[in-house]
């Protein structure tokens, strides 16, 4: 299943895939007419040739960093191509920045260079062109945007590359051969909300890692169809074994998914939580809209299914298990799993052929998977795509990892867990009262499973560190193993489960990263409010967690348990939270709190919180889950 690429850099694979597949299609892109049109792994290979000859022209220096702010597109791939060849470090970001991105990254980046998509993104660069004092060239991706004097143009430059290597020009080769494994290929800033972002540093070997190490079997006949944010490395991390792999990226939007679906018909796709909900939410509203026959029909076919299924998984030791069945109870539960095989096999093909076929025609027919990334998918989607026969393979890592620590394979199907660690990577499993260590991949270490410990990585994808920002890489950084601040353990199926995080970073379903510290202390300013937590980690919103001021509240009871309790309380402390955390207040959409619930007893030294007074955010996790889920049933 490994893609042997013959090659130690970037720059190297795409030389490497444009000899191997040639005309094949590489990437291809929707055009009025709704039809598909590609470029071959040979045609791209040399427009990057052509566009790295004009960056060089420019003036673009080897291992300098070149601004990229687009959305997925061919002229990404190209620009991407162009800088890798060159030497250089492309800096990406998506469309949808903002004035603070921009004037906080492209100075910190280094970048003289940047290249934009449109004139929505070239206008907000040009506003705040007094506060980028380094750019010295913007660059226009779309050919039918009018630029200004002084803007280049992405065609052009193209263009005079072109020329050039008809001249005799080599100096394109000659800076891909100056490349080294240890180079990086890409600065990433991560999108937090408190403090500045960090520009994560990932190198040509960690990327050339992932893709030699995939253990998902990708092939030239696989056709993927891309609309995760192209900057974003997950998706990216896609986009390259898709070209080590010979197999065209066909690119997608949210607004044309479902049709180009139908167009494309693709085999694979990697996908964020949010799109398998959506989809799961339609098929669910269509399902109840219909008539009664086919409301029957429907869960007929899908009790059936999970049967089959369920008992399959079991029986192929794929049930996840995080405690370590005894035989006994094993062998009799396979018992009773062999028979309701026996029982709902039949009904299920029939009902399979008649109901669930039709549904997986909406992904086209001839998906055999996806990987889902960037947040936790929900179990009971996650049951759901795969009881109806779309494989959902749920992945695990971040940015700092380029990005993949865990994925599920086809052979370790767990559903609930990420799958099996990553090839040529070492996890540990770290108590975090003590540091002691219950599981290691290392050969001779601990090896308890089923045990919920804090995530410690180590391998060729892990980054060098953060741009310009020792102290924050220190934090993290240890002897080369990477603190992920997410709690997991490893199962007994030998998958890892995550299972919480011990740091303060919140990610919501959709992928946003929130701080949830500045959130707490807008909220703590309130009188009304004595003490808060933030909630929302893998939701599709925040909500909180408060402790009412017993002073303030006094009227309404002589202790916390009683104000807590108190419908009159909560509605005024929902209104106070509203008002705090708002647009007004210069929070973002997805920073805004959305629902409260009130704790009977204040955080304490020794429980709640540290010696410092900080929060133990898994144990106030831990404790009120209940109360937690209420604000998301």
């Amino acid at each position: 299943m490994a893609i042997k690429i013959n090659a130690t850099n970037l720059a190297e694979m795409y030389k490497w895939a444009a000899e191997t597949y040639g005309d094949k299609p590489a990437f291809a892109t929707r055009n009025k007419d709704k039809v598909f049109e590609a470029v071959s792994f040979k045609e791209l290979y040399e427009m990057g040739l052509n566009l790295a000859t004009g960056l060089i022209d420019l003036g673009v220096q080897a291992r300098e960093h070149v601004g990229l702010l687009a959305d997925n597109r061919l002229e990404w791939i190209v620009s991407d191509y162009a800088i890798l060849i060159a030497g250089a470090a492309d800096v990406p970001r998506g469309t949808d920045v903002t004035d603070a991105d921009v004037t906080y990254i492209l100075p910190h980046s280094d970048a003289k260079v940047v290249f934009v998509e449109n004139k929505a993104v070239l206008d907000r660069v040009q506003k705040n062109k007094d506060k980028l004092p380094n750019i010295q060239h913007i660059i226009m991706m779309d050919k039918d945007t009018p630029v200004p004097d002084g803007v280049l143009r992405l065609y052009d430059l193209l263009e005079k590359g072109k020329q050039l290597r008809a001249g005799g020009d080599r100096r394109a080769e000659e800076r891909m051969a100056q490349i080294k494994p240890d180079d990086l290929f890409t600065l990433i800033y991560t999108s937090g909300t408190t403090g500045a972002p960090k520009g994560v540093m990932l190198r040509h070997s960690s990327m050339v890692s992932q893709v030699e190490n995939i253990p998902i079997d990708i092939t030239t006949s696989d056709r993927i169809l891309s609309i995760l944010p192209v900057w974003h490395v997950f998706e990216r991390v896609f986009e390259m074994i898709a070209i080590g792999g010979g197999c065209c990226t066909n690119y997608t939007n949210v607004r044309n998914l479902r049709e180009d679906m139908g167009i494309v018909k693709p085999t694979f796709m990697a996908s964020a939580p949010r799109l398998w909900e959506s989809i799961f939410t339609g098929i669910q509203q269509k399902v109840e809209a219909g008539p009664g026959v086919a409301r029957g029909l429907f869960k007929a076919a899908y009790f059936c299914s999970r049967q089959v299924k369920g008992a399959t998984r079991f029986l192929s030791f794929k049930q996840l298990d995080t405690t370590g069945r005894n035989p006994v109870v094993s062998m009799l539960i396979g018992l009773w799993n062999i028979l309701r095989f026996i029982i709902f096999l039949v009904p299920f093909l029939l009902l399979d052929l008649i109901v669930l076929r039709k549904i997986r025609a909406a992904t086209g027919g001839k998906l055999r998977g996806s990987v889902s990334g960037g947040g936790a998918l929900p179990i009971h989607v996650d049951e759901f795509f795969n009881n109806i026969g779309i494989p959902v393979l749920e992945g695990y890592g971040m940015t700092e990892t380029c990005p993949v620590l865990a994925v599920r394979t086809w052979g370790k199907l767990v559903i609930g867990s990420v799958g099996p660690i990553y090839p040529d990577t070492d996890i540990r499993i770290v108590d975090i009262s003590n540091g002691d260590i219950i599981y290691t991949t290392e050969k001779g270490g601990a090896n308890k499973r089923g045990i919920k410990g804090e995530i410690h990585a180590k391998g060729p994808q892990v980054m060098r560190g953060y741009y310009k920002n020792p102290e924050a890489t220190d934090k993290v950084l240890k002897d080369g193993w990477m603190n992920t601040g997410d709690l997991g353990m490893i199962t007994f199926n030998g998958t890892l489960k995550i299972v919480g995080r011990s740091k303060e970073t919140v990610v919501l379903l959709g992928g946003e990263n929130v701080e949830p510290v500045p959130i707490e202390n807008k909220l703590s300013e309130s009188p009304l409010i004595d003490q808060v937590m933030v909630v929302g980690q893998d939701k599709k919103y925040l909500a909180a967690l408060v402790v009412p001021s017993l002073e303030q509240f006094k009227d309404y009871g002589e202790t916390l348990e009683e104000i807590a309790k108190n419908e009159e309380v909560a509605k005024l402390l929902r209104n106070e939270v509203k008002k705090l955390v708002s647009s007004e207040a210069g929070f973002k959409s997805f920073e805004k709190v959305v629902d409260v619930r009130l704790l009977p007893k204040p955080f304490e030294v020794g429980d709640e919180l540290t010696n410092l007074f900080k929060i133990k955010r898994h144990v106030v996790t831990d404790k009120y889950q209940d109360m937690i889920n209420t604000m998301y049933d």
